[in-house]
């Protein structure tokens, strides 16, 4: 953000003074869109640019006709530059208005507001750029406001919380807001499930700062942390031609269901072949034929391990337990049917966990679909979610596999070091048998010659966006796995239209 801000200073020829001005205008119309004029609000403002932004969003409210009161916490060590003309333009509407607009700075003791419910409090202590947790006087300011029933909001981040990595911080010591506006971009820290609270609703702002890939060398704004959207995996999307057969569309196998699991092979089958997969071939116990064939009529049953049809993509593990039957299944997996392009999910996981020296015999590039118990397993013990998507890096990384974080945020980590971001989804998909689905999809995509990179990224992308309509038509407590696989059709129209 730092790079993106002096690029946009230099190309356009605006000043900081400049950017901050635009940006508190965008952040201002946004609290315009919310809040009513009636809203008392109370800002808080910190010594830094974080505080300056505050202080301009404060001045453009009192012009709206909103009731402002801001405290301003001027430290001994100053005010920044911009904070500083911020202030004293602050101040001089301040003296014209004193009945709507109150400025208090706050040098040495601090005799706090009281906070009501029907207030909105700004947050706009400290922003980006703080580098240790708070504590102290500014501790307590944090304190108070959270305990506080008004609502809250955070400009750009919640003061005190770090935007990569929070280990060894205070959480009690980071404000807990009800939205958080920030600015351009999102921050890495919000993508964790720990930080919820601190973060609360959040969205973007854009203040029209310039595209990094319009520079003339972009690689100064490189980042390991990308998001996909959906004009991402419209790039990925493969037409299809006039005169495909399902010989053109790829054969994908899936191992699935032990005795008593039926369901979790029926789940996948029924994805991948929803998601455009020419013919699919589930190995599963004897016992499941009747179910299967009922269930997935589209689908062809084979009660052995493997077959000696030629496969485009595999895809092992939903419902097959780990007892010796699924060891031996595994085993003959790697002995004979690599190097195709692979799907690990579920207890295939497990397996690898119990046997990490199958590692080096997985193909590169094969798809493992972990979630975060299934990953621990697999890349060891980690402090937070920060340590643990490091954690995952190093290991997608070492065994040169992709490795698909599933949670809120989806992350599909791929070997070269990036970490991709899903962008859909919700809550209602915390449900049993949405991973089956997830892997379903996958695997259909990899048949269908999809990289293993825009398999994981587009199966995400789309399962989110199915469950989405999932949830729209049947609310997220209501939403089941198989409302998952019926929203697939309108998921994959609207990447289509």
């Amino acid at each position: 953000m730092r790079q993106l801000d002096a690029y946009t200073m230099e190309n356009e020829r605006i000043s900081s003074q400049g950017l901050m001005e635009r940006a508190s205008q965008g952040l201002t119309a946004e609290i315009e869109n919310r809040w009513p004029q009636d809203t008392p609000v109370m800002v808080f403002a910190g010594p830094g640019n974080n505080g300056g932004d505050a202080l301009c969003v404060a001045r453009l409210l009192a012009e709206k006709d909103y009731t402002v009161g801001v405290w301003l916490f001027n430290t001994e060590s100053g005010l920044s530059p911009d904070c500083q003309l911020c202030r004293d333009r602050l101040k001089t509407m301040a003296e014209s208005r004193p009945t709507t607009l109150t400025l208090q700075e706050i040098k040495t003791s601090f005799q706090p507001p009281e906070l009501k419910e029907e207030m909105l409090v700004i947050d706009g202590l400290f922003g980006t750029g703080l580098s240790r947790p708070l504590s102290g006087g500014f501790a307590a300011v944090v304190q108070y406001i959270n305990a506080s029933p008004a609502t809250v909001l955070a400009i750009d981040v919640p003061s005190g919380l770090m935007t990569e990595d929070n280990s060894g911080n205070n959480l009690d010591n980071v404000i807990h807001a009800d939205y958080t506006f920030t600015f351009q971009h999102p921050k890495l820290a919000f993508f964790f499930p720990e930080h919820e609270t601190c973060v609360g609703d959040w969205q973007v702002v854009n203040i029209g700062l310039a595209d990094p890939d319009s520079a003339d060398d972009s690689t100064v704004f490189a980042t390991p942390y990308e998001m996909t959207e959906e004009a991402d995996v419209r790039r990925m999307l493969k037409p299809r031609s006039v005169f495909a057969h399902k010989g053109m569309l790829g054969h994908a196998a899936l191992v699935a269901g032990k005795l008593g699991m039926a369901g979790a092979a029926v789940l996948a089958a029924r994805a991948c072949l929803r998601s455009g997969v020419g013919k699919l071939t589930v190995h599963t116990p004897e016992a499941n034929r009747p179910i299967l064939q009922v269930a997935v009529p589209e689908a062809i049953l084979n009660a052995e391990h493997f077959s000696s049809l030629a496969y485009d993509a595999l895809a092992m593990g939903p419902g097959i337990g780990t007892d010796e039957d699924a060891n031996h299944a595994m085993i003959d997996l790697l002995q004979h049917y690599m190097p195709l392009p692979l799907v690990l999910d579920a207890d295939a996981l497990n397996l690898l966990a119990d046997h990490p020296q199958w590692l080096p015999q997985l193909p590169e590039n094969a798809i493992l679909t972990p979630h975060r118990g299934e990953l621990e397993r697999l890349t060891g013990p980690y402090e937070n979610s920060y340590d643990l998507l490091q954690k995952t890096l190093l290991f997608a990384h070492q065994n040169r596999v992709v490795v698909v974080m599933k949670g809120a945020f989806t992350v599909v980590v791929t070997p070269d070091g990036k970490a991709h971001f899903n962008t859909t989804g919700n809550a209602g998909m915390a449900t049993a048998g949405t991973g089956d689905v997830l892997t379903g999809i996958i695997v259909s995509l990899l048949a269908q010659g999809y990289t293993p990179d825009e398999a994981a990224r587009f199966g995400v992308y789309v399962h989110g966006l199915a469950g989405d309509y999932a949830a729209d038509r049947q609310g997220q407590i209501s939403l089941i796995a198989s409302d998952i696989i019926d929203s697939l059709p309108q998921a994959f129209k609207q990447l289509t239209d």
